[in-house]
């Protein structure tokens, strides 16, 4: 998995080093789509299928292949395609998913050379380094990051009033502009916590390398996997971080979004 982050990162490095020129297509508002995306995960399937060819595999440019009910590949070969197109940091991620549980994830971000990688159980990574959530407990010093849709991006309702709830007594609020990204900088210290409604293919990698950082997973209301897998509601945090966003999340008014399978198209770009 790690290879293949390497070579798909070498691949898109390629294109992102001329970001200008780039040709973009649009698959829905503020979603688009380049042909580093689409050669990326060209490239990671073939790899993948060469060496496991019956297991699963679901990304986001293609259509998922449904062979094994066991093993499923979760791809974004770009996560942040946005970023990626105006010269910014994006991520490529992978997961491994047994049953109903991710069990290895890998996240590489090829501008900054940070590969990241967690295995259930025995910890998370970036480039041979443990990792490690933030202890940070004091409100006022807070770095969370998130991401606003625009008007016409089918989000569940309400970004701009949960972000007036959180934001006036804390140190920073963050959009990296990667949902990957952002849970591996929560993971990492560099974000004490990440909220946002996103695609379940773009952050299984990161909430198993948050989940293996220390850090706590769920989703607006506090609920577990068998919800923010198919919601996309997503919080990632230190535990102080959490605690704080559950709080104040909690007082926008809002329904439950409906739930969907985890392994459907993404929302956002």
């Amino acid at each position: 998995m790690i290879a293949v982050a390497r070579d798909a990162g070498a691949l898109t490095l390629e294109h992102f080093k001329r970001f200008r020129e780039l040709e973009i297509g649009i698959k829905g508002p503020a979603d688009f789509v380049s042909d580093a995306d689409k050669e990326s995960e060209l490239l990671i399937r073939k790899v993948l299928f060469e060496r496991y060819p019956d297991w699963s595999f679901t990304g986001e440019e293609f259509d998922p292949v449904d062979t094994d009910n066991e093993h499923r590949w979760l791809v974004d070969p770009i996560d942040g395609t946005t970023n990626f197109i105006n010269g910014m940091h994006y991520t490529i991620s992978i997961a491994l998913r047994r049953g109903n549980e991710t069990v290895i994830g890998v996240l590489y971000n090829p501008p900054a050379e940070e590969m990241f990688w967690s295995i259930a159980g025995q910890g998370a990574f970036m480039n041979g380094e443990r990792l490690s959530v933030s202890d940070q407990a004091d409100i006022g010093l807070f770095n969370i990051g998130t991401g606003l849709p625009t008007p016409g991006l089918q989000l569940y309702p309400g970004a701009y009033e949960r972000l007036d709830a959180i934001r006036a007594p804390v140190g920073a609020v963050r959009i990296v502009g990667s949902a990957a990204n952002s849970c591996a900088y929560v993971a990492l210290g560099r974000l004490t916590g990440y909220y946002e409604e996103t695609g379940f293919v773009d952050t299984a990698a990161g909430i198993l390398l948050v989940q293996e950082a220390g850090g706590v997973v769920t989703d607006w209301w506090g609920r577990g996997p068998d919800i923010y897998e198919r919601t996309g509601t997503l919080i990632v945090a230190n535990k102080a971080t959490h605690a704080y966003l559950i709080e104040k999340l909690k007082h926008v008014p809002m329904k439950n979004p409906p739930l969907t399978s985890p392994f459907g198209g993404e929302v956002g770009a």
